[in-house]
Formats: structure tokens, sequence, C-alpha cells
């Protein structure tokens, strides 16, 4: 049987009528209220009613029973159309009720609020509804014209004045270098990169990372004026050395400032790229002394900014900086290395976020030793999250005693936590031996599991459910169990609890078991 068709047809997506901002939404939580607002809306015409539809109460077309003799299978076909010739009534009737009359005015008048405040304030949101209004008379929707909104003749125009504006100032550039110098100073051109390296520093940091509050016009710009810079960092181009010199910043500062891996390694090549040229014409003496040179300075201001996202935990000793000339330059070459070390560090400081288990350990010796940062927060009434007093813990705080893990567990009132060396250590509530040390007492420090034989832990999974009982995955494969017994649950054959791991043997012996 086909499901109902809705009671009302929406018309208010025709219509431009703004004084439903101004009406009180709180009326809506009482019924009054919305039969109130509901009549307005039949009365200016947004909500069409339909007309009621007939209930079906003819059933399925049965046998007779008395002289036909049915096999279990058509019974039971009989039976299931006749269950579902039920339901599909008692749905109908449901829907029909006073109850759900009432939902579902209350929604219709929710939908107008939300498209008279979405009209006003929200053209994409209004673009969006318009192109999904259920009046359309095509099955099919164009994809573009619901993800973006119609370009307008301003859109255009403007469009067209900063196209044409760059290009007109990359042309000027490009004949500006090409002209000799009038007289001391700056360039047309150098003087107008290095105020775009002034406003670029006084940005706040990481500016243009979020692309998506960029629109697609100032994106393009960006990579028009990239692309440009490219070209004149080449140390055969038409641009002066204090040029060249000047593009490259520039292209730094728009790097970091995008805060894009993608960009930060577009900047090396570019760097190592133009290096090696210099290398070349070097040795044909076909370059002066300052080719592929940076400011100091400047390329240490970005580094600075990027060194200060590791926190206090890095070893600032071990930070590299290129070699500083007496003109307050330094190599091109010098600074792509510095950069590119940088990169490896922070994803190096951050691997154990994008990292497996798998990929993290091989064998017994753990790949990624770094410390790391744990927050904890929530019930800390059995001392699970080994913080002193036993009193909730209602923001993240951070947990020295966790510096050391590589996996946390978080079981029923209880905390397991796997060290870099596949060693595993509890804390928490102790009852029915869920923490494995082999008592019932609570715990409120990290004390460390024994597993006999030894093994190395590389998974640990805790229930949250239940009286508490834990598995613990090895290396090699194997499983341990310990914590309560009962039903089963620990896979000994038996419904004692284990106050020690113990290794799941029967069936699982000498196999190797993958999470």
């Amino acid at each position: 049987m086909a499901a109902m068709v809705p009671p009302v047809k929406l018309k208010w997506l025709e219509h431009l009528n703004s004084s439903w901002i101004t009406e009180d939404s709180e009326s809506i939580a009482t019924r009054e209220g919305v039969s109130v607002l509901y009549s307005k809306l039949v009365s200016n015409k947004e909500v069409v009613p339909l007309p009621q539809q007939v209930l079906c109460l003819k059933g399925p077309q049965l046998p007779d029973f008395e002289r036909e003799s049915l096999s279990s299978d058509e019974q039971d076909h009989y039976l299931d159309a006749l269950l579902s010739s039920q339901l599909a009534l008692a749905k109908m009737v449901c829907s029909d009720s006073p109850f759900a009359g009432a939902l579902r005015k209350r929604l219709l008048v929710l939908q107008r609020l939300f498209y008279a405040l979405s009209n006003k304030y929200h053209d994409k949101g209004k673009v969006k509804q318009q192109q999904h209004s259920p009046e359309s008379s095509s099955g099919s929707t164009d994809v573009h014209s619901i993800s973006e909104r119609p370009r307008s003749s301003t859109d255009a125009l403007i469009e067209m004045g900063v196209r044409t504006g760059l290009s007109l100032l990359f042309a000027l550039l490009r004949q500006s270098w090409m002209m000799p110098a009038s007289g001391p100073g700056l360039s047309l051109c150098n003087d107008v990169i290095h105020t775009a390296i002034e406003v670029v520093s006084s940005l706040p940091p990481l500016s243009l990372a979020n692309e998506s509050k960029i629109p697609p016009m100032g994106l393009d710009c960006l990579s028009q004026v990239t692309t440009f810079l490219k070209g004149v960092t080449i140390p055969n181009s038409a641009a002066d050395t204090l040029g060249r010199r000047l593009a490259s910043e520039l292209l730094l500062g728009l790097a970091a400032q995008r805060g894009s891996l993608r960009y930060l390694l577009e900047w090396i090549e570019m760097a190592l790229g133009a290096s090696a040229v210099v290398n070349a014409m070097e040795k044909n003496k076909m370059v002066q002394s300052q080719e592929g040179m940076i400011s100091f300075d400047c390329f240490m201001n970005i580094l600075t900014q990027m060194r200060r996202s590791l926190g206090s935990s890095a070893d600032q000793s071990q930070w590299r900086e290129p070699t500083r000339t007496p003109d307050g330059l330094c190599s091109l070459y010098e600074a792509a290395l510095c950069l590119f070390e940088e990169v490896c560090r922070m994803a190096s400081d951050y691997s154990r976020t994008c990292a497996s288990p798998d990929s993290i350990q091989t064998g017994d010796a753990p790949i990624v030793s770094e410390t790391c940062e744990v927050y904890v927060w929530g019930s800390n009434s059995s001392h699970q999250l080994v913080e002193g007093t036993q009193e909730k813990i209602l923001q993240p705080k951070l947990a020295p005693s966790f510096s050391d893990a590589q996996t946390i567990e978080a079981g029923q009132y209880c905390t397991f936590v796997i060290s870099t060396d596949g060693s595993v250590r509890a804390c928490g509530k102790g009852s029915y031996g869920r923490l494995g040390l082999g008592d019932s007492n609570n715990q409120s420090t990290l004390k460390k599991l024994t597993f006999e034989p030894h093994r190395s832990i590389k998974k640990v999974s805790s229930s949250k459910g239940s009286d508490g009982h834990t598995l613990a995955f090895t290396t090699e494969g194997e499983v341990f169990s310990w914590g309560d017994g009962d039903y089963g649950k620990l896979g000994h054959g038996n419904s004692s609890t284990q106050k020690y791991p113990k290794l799941i043997q029967g069936p699982l012996q000498g196999k190797v078991c993958f999470m």
C-alpha cells in the first residue's frame, strides 16, 4: 500500500512575505499558538489544503480455508499479507489523529519561519530552497543551478576588472624591470612587491588558511599572483636581483599564511630549483654574488611562527638555522633545507594522531617514542582519570600521568594505558579483578600489569556496560583476558573471575588473531 501524500501543498516559495520574521516563534510551544499561525498560513494561501485520502479498508484476498488445504508456506504468505494490511491501516489512522495533525501544523509553521529568515539573511539558502521547490515539474535537477548562485552582471564586471587589473599590473612590472633604473632606490616593480610583503607580514598568522571563507575570485587572484611570482624568482627572468629576492620572500609569506603543506612544499621546490640554476650560472660566471639569496630576518620570522606551534616539548637545541651573511641574507638552498626539516619535525610531532598501531610498532621496538599530551575529563569517582580527588572534571585537563601513552582505553570505571614499550598499566575501580592486578582493590595511580608469558601488547579493549572484563591483543596475535567471567565472557571455558591477565587457549591455541 502506498504511503500517504502530504495533506497540504506548500505555496510560500512563491511569496516574499517578510512579516513572518516578526512573528513570536515561542508561541509554537502551545497548541493554540500553532493553530493561530497555521490559520495565517491558510488565509495567506501559503499553504493549500489537499483533499483527504480515502481510507482503504479492503484487506488482501484470502482463500476458503474450510475447502482448501494450504501448505505451511502458503499459510505464512497469507499471514504476512494480513499483518501488512493491518500495519498499513494502523499507520494511516495514526497519521490522521489530532495529535499527528497538531505536530504537522507545528512543523509547517517552523518551516515557514525558517524560510522567512533564510530568505532575508542568506541568499544562498534562498536559491537552494527555490531550486528544490516541490512544484518543480522536472524529475531531475541541474547540479550547477543548486550548488552555485547564478552570476549577475555586477559579478562579471568585478571579475573582469580584477583580472584585467592583475594582467595590467604584471605587464607593467615586467616592463619596469626591463627598463634601466632612472635613479637610486627601489624601482616601481620592487616597490610594489615590497609593499605586498609588508601587508602580508601585518596579517595575523594563518589568515588565508581557511579557503572555504575566501571567495572564488580571491582564490583565483592568489593563484595568478603565485604563478607570476614563481616566474619572477627564476634567475634568468627579466627581474633584477632584488626583485627576485622580494618575490621569493612574498611567496614564502603567502605560503605560511595559507598554512598548507602543499604551498610550503611548492616554495621549497621553487627555492631548490632557483638554487640549481644559480649554481649552473656561477660555474659560467654569469651571475652576481647576491643571486639565490633571501632576507635572513624575513625567513626567520616565518620559521619562528611555525616553531611556536610545536610547544615547549620541542628540543630547540636541534633546530637548524641558515647561515647569515654580513649583508643580512641567507642562501635559498639553506632556507629550503631548514623549512623542509621544520615540516618533517612538525609531522613527527603529530605522527601518533595519524598512524595506526600496526604502523607505529615493529616487533617490540616502537618507531615513535616522543611523549604526548593527554587531556582527561568526566567522572573520576574511582580514580579512573588519575587526577587526585574523586571530583568530576568538567573541562579537559592535562594529565601528566599519561605522558608516555601510546594508546588509551577507557573501560567501565577504569582506564588502561599501553606505553611505547608495549606494557600495560591500569587505574580505577578494581572490583571483579577488572584491572588485572591480582586483586579487587581500587587503584588511584597507574600500575603495571603482568602478562605470563611475557608479551608486548598492541591493543586493549574493555567492556563499557557490564561488571568489567578486558581483552588484550599481543603483537604475536595472541589474546589475553581478565575480569568478570560470567556467561563465559573471558573465553577460558568457565564462568570464574580472573584477576590476572590469562592467555585464551582452546580453539585459539596456535592461531594468530587479527583485529
